[in-house]
């Protein structure tokens, strides 16, 4: 199995990346802080709006190492793609498949289905884990209405209805979501999902995971040759990475929704790590994105058993191995899809 490499975030507004040969250069106004080998790393995610030069992104490039820019809520401004990687032949496939309505349900029904599932999943761990709570009740009737949103969802015969119940079953599930912050539940209340921009320090959390989930999807897509790009449920959009969003939905509850709980239970954030905008917009402090992209990434070096293959990976290899069966699947070598399904 592929070894997970490590992440570079960069959230200073004055730090800029150089290159020197094959080495990666951080500059701090001018001033060199260090430099690191290009195959050190996986992935550069840059927060900032100074970015990088010319020169190392095409550094970047060759090394097949992935490059985002996103704002400090975690909405994506740019990727630098380069050269197409894999068969011409996979992603024509692909195409085929995204341009048949009844292939592409086929799949969108699998996403979701797996969606469904973690989210069941996250929820069934409330009830068992404070069963003697008072909430306790609430949580059983939000699991109930996901169990049959699956149910509906298996008689879903177009798009746009497997798209009515993601909506519909989502907003039950997020009702449920604050029942699940057990410390810190009043310096982190829950109300809902809401974003662009989020009004509380937990859906920050929430889009910003999201986003570097997303990130993840991105380049492991290009890397087995698939069009991150073109995608089955979530329909075509100039710069949308449509096959990326429909795969983060299986792993928002395990990778996002479980992560963020953990670290408001466990109280490696606070609310001093967070400050209200003008706008109303809540984002991270400098010191507090520092602290979630080191929590982030500790996280991401776990190990777990995948389920389907049966073998031990690190949670951030999931959205590789999720890639890797989507290409396999397209391929024709497995029959159909295996969603990531939590245990």
């Amino acid at each position: 199995m592929r070894k997970l490499l490590n992440t570079l975030y960069i959230t200073k507004e004055d730090i800029n990346i150089g290159r020197d040969g094959t080495n990666l250069v951080i500059y701090k106004d001018g001033d060199k802080l260090g430099q690191y080998p290009v195959q050190y790393f996986e992935n550069i995610v840059c927060f900032n709006y100074t970015g990088m030069s010319p020169s190392s992104m095409a550094l970047c490039l060759e090394s097949k190492v992935g490059v985002s820019f996103m704002t400090p809520n975690g909405k994506m401004l740019a990727r630098v793609s380069g050269k197409t990687n894999g068969n011409v032949l996979l992603r024509r496939e692909q195409y085929r498949i995204a341009d048949d309505e009844k292939e592409s349900l086929r799949f969108a029904k699998l996403f979701i289905n797996g969606k469904l599932y973690n989210s069941i999943k996250v929820i069934d761990r409330g009830i068992r884990d404070y069963q003697e709570r008072s909430f306790a009740f609430e949580l059983r009737i939000i699991k109930e209405s996901l169990i049959d949103s699956k149910a509906n969802l298996d008689e879903s015969d177009n798009l746009q209805h497997v798209l009515g119940i993601e909506g519909d079953a989502s907003r039950n599930y997020f009702k449920g979501f604050k029942h699940l912050i057990l410390n810190q539940e009043h310096e982190f209340n829950f109300y809902g999902r809401n974003r662009r921009p989020p009004t509380d320090p937990v859906n920050a959390m929430l889009s910003l995971s999201y986003g570097m989930i997303r990130v993840l999807l991105e380049n492991a897509l290009e890397t087995v040759g698939l069009d991150p790009y073109v995608g089955f449920l979530h329909q075509d959009r100039p710069g949308r990475t449509s096959l990326a969003l429909d795969m983060m939905e299986e792993l928002r509850a395990y990778m996002g929704d479980r992560f963020v709980l953990s670290l408001i239970n466990r109280k490696q954030i606070g609310e001093n790590d967070f400050f209200v905008k003008d706008n109303g917009a809540v984002l991270f402090s400098e010191e507090g994105l520092k602290k979630y992209l080191d929590l982030w990434n500790k996280r991401l070096q776990d190990e777990i058993r995948h389920p389907f293959l049966e073998e031990s990976i690190n949670i951030g290899l999931i959205p590789y191995v999720q890639s890797l069966l989507m290409a396999r699947t397209i391929r024709g070598d497995l029959e159909m899809y295996p969603p990531f399904l939590m245990k």
